[in-house]
């Protein structure tokens, strides 16, 4: 039923709009206030399945009151099968539309209409999309009910979190592989969303580690309600009113709360061994999967631990048996440190970098954290043997994509001034131009560094000529990738970020009539002088 849409401002009376969470399905779990809403009300819609009862009116059968007028709001598909142009989203988005003017003309005529929802109106629910077209035209009221997960969790018995753990949740239609990466990086899970995704879900579960503790519940809280080990479940009787359960308590690992690197003495439970692993450093290139080098992914097939900066860590697969160590951006020395704690005691660990792990990357701070170790007198971290695996550098694939900037003799310098005093910096860019060298600049801003460029700028232009080609790459081997080619006057300091690279070209570089950017490799005598 459809009727014309006044707005609440030419309307003197319209209804109240009410989300009512009705819990899991049993009905003793409706809060108080649900109740005596869904008793109060002038209309109570839900959602239902083609050909199928609506769950949330079960749960709230009980108190409708008689002579209540009821708005059943029918899916036209639950899949992706359908006939619609636009799809399995575009059928359900005329759905949620149309559902919309149906609900708006009982408010609009003045009526109280309760929406219901199964668990929670917010979390998953089918309510949102009604909330998103009516709350703004409508006095409207969330009531908050039981979610299915906390029903799951009480049925098992299993404690989710406690104290500092992570509690993550997941729908099962995640890929496989990053499924697994969030299973292995939290402490609780739970994974929402089953059906025909189970099996991908259990895969990424072993992959992760977490299967042995992996719980399935089916139609928490109702009379059908059923629970077991993941591992003992026949994926082919597995209904979309399932969750999976992964206790907290069975996470290995605990991190420690001020660097958000585990606790090695108290974590894995590694013993200490006679003989240290060796411990390699290796670099992952500058993002896509095809700039790995074949080395470096046998050696990560191969690891027990990895160790790094959490973006990189989250670039390699996780799989059975791969703990991984993911950290935040300024602790490099802590995580070289874990990294050798996890060596000597015979675990086989990579710590992995971005780009070359050799290029203002991690293997630096490996050796420098080995020999902190020495100096007090941890000669078991100092004396883990540590074995560097090259990768694509950023500057390299840079240069590949303007073409062959970096052709004849080049410097590399980073601008942070984090580990260097600005002074130094400074010094060292004057140096390089006077030497007429190529410039590959990392790290050129960030965040909290945003007038390095414009100081850096300055200084080349007091040596080298305006018209000094530069390339400026950003997000190179990714999706968002862009290749700028300008000259050092030109060049828009307030555009550079973190994601780029610039390349600042010398006497020998040219750039061609279609815009590639090359230097010879030739210098004339004129300009050693």
């Amino acid at each position: 039923m459809t009727s014309p849409v006044t707005s609440p401002a030419t309307s003197p009376a319209t209804g109240r709009f009410h989300g009512v969470g009705v819990g899991p399905g049993d009905p003793e779990l409706l809060t108080l206030k649900a109740a005596r809403l869904i008793g109060d009300a002038d209309v109570v819609a839900y959602h239902a399945g083609p050909g199928k009862e609506s769950n949330a009116r079960r749960t709230a059968a009980g108190l409708l009151r008689p002579g209540v007028v009821e708005e059943v709001l029918v899916y036209p598909v639950t899949t992706g099968a359908t006939e619609h142009p636009g799809g399995y989203t575009g059928a359900l988005a005329v759905f949620y539309e149309e559902s919309a003017q149906r609900l708006a003309a009982h408010l609009v005529a003045g009526r109280d209409v309760v929406l219901l929802s199964e668990g929670d109106p917010l979390f998953y629910g089918s309510y949102m999309y009604m909330h998103d077209r009516l709350a703004e035209r409508f006095e409207t009221e969330v009531v908050p009910g039981v979610p299915a997960f906390a029903a799951a969790a009480a049925a098992v018995a299993s404690p989710l979190v406690r104290q500092t753990d992570v509690l993550t949740v997941l729908p099962g239609t995640l890929p496989e592989p990053e499924l697994a990466r969030r299973l292995a990086d939290t402490d609780g899970a739970i994974i929402m969303k089953l059906g025909r995704t189970f099996p991908a879900v259990r895969r990424a579960l072993a992959a992760a580690g977490r299967l042995e503790h992996a719980m399935y519940v089916e139609r928490a809280s109702m009379p059908a309600q059923r629970w077991l080990p993941v591992a003992d479940v026949d994926p082919a009787t597995v209904p979309y009113f399932s969750l999976v359960v992964v206790a907290g308590d069975s996470r290995h690992g605990r991190r420690t709360r001020d660097t958000g690197l585990p606790d090695v003495a108290a974590a894995a439970g590694v013993p200490a061994a006679t003989e240290a692993a060796e411990l390699l450093v290796v670099g992952l290139g500058p993002g896509p999967d095809r700039w790995l080098t074949a080395e470096v992914s046998a050696a990560l097939a191969e690891v027990d631990h990895v160790v790094g900066y959490a973006p990189y860590v989250d670039r390699v697969p996780q799989r059975a048996g791969l703990t991984r160590h993911a950290s935040g951006n300024s602790v490099e020395i802590d995580r070289a440190r874990l990294a050798l704690e996890l060596a000597a005691r015979g675990e086989r660990v990579a710590v992995v970098s971005g780009g070359d792990a050799g290029v203002f990357g991690m293997a630096t701070a490996v050796h420098e954290a080995a020999e902190a170790a020495g100096a007090e007198g941890r000669e078991d971290l100092a004396g883990v043997p540590v074995r560097v695996l090259p990768g694509v550098s950023a500057v390299q694939a840079v240069a590949a994509r303007a073409g062959a900037p970096i052709g004849g003799d080049f410097a590399v310098m980073s601008l942070s001034d984090r580990l260097k005093p600005w002074a130094v910096v400074e010094r060292r860019l004057r140096a390089v131009a006077e030497a007429d060298l190529v410039l590959a600049v990392y790290n050129p801003a960030s965040r909290s560094r945003t007038e390095q460029v414009v100081r850096a700028q300055k200084t080349l232009l007091e040596v080298l000529p305006a018209d000094t080609v530069v390339v400026v790459g950003r997000d190179v081997g990714r999706a968002e990738e862009s290749l700028h080619v300008t000259t050092l006057a030109e060049l828009d300091a307030a555009s550079i970020d973190m994601k780029c690279l610039l390349i600042v070209g010398c006497a020998q570089t040219r750039v061609t009539s279609s815009g590639r950017v090359w230097t010879s490799r030739s210098v004339p005598d004129r300009a050693e002088g």
